[in-house]
């Protein structure tokens, strides 16, 4: 609850991890930098983030590719509910 509501700002928290940064920038509908930033996250943690996104957009297929370089099911509940799964993960 206290990462969704710096969703408000502006700004991201100036600590937030890369991973958390682009979970933020998704959080507040800027897919592109979200996406930006998992691309650039060499690790199983950037690879779910980049299948949620994939998910997301649309695209099953790149997002299946990418859920199996993180390790992680195929996710077939709600976005909102992976969003809130890998953030809190990742916190």
């Amino acid at each position: 609850d206290e990462f969704r509501s710096t969703l408000a700002h502006t700004d991201a928290p100036a600590e937030l991890s890369p991973a958390l940064r682009a979970m933020w920038e998704d959080g507040r509908d800027n897919w592109n930098a979200a996406h930006a930033m998992a691309q650039n996250i060499h690790d199983r943690t950037g690879a779910w983030i980049h299948a949620y996104l994939h998910r997301k957009e649309g695209d099953l297929g790149n997002a299946g590719y990418w859920y199996g370089k993180a390790g992680q099911p195929v996710a077939h509940d709600g976005l909102d509910e992976e969003w809130a799964r890998i953030v809190s993960a990742l916190l």
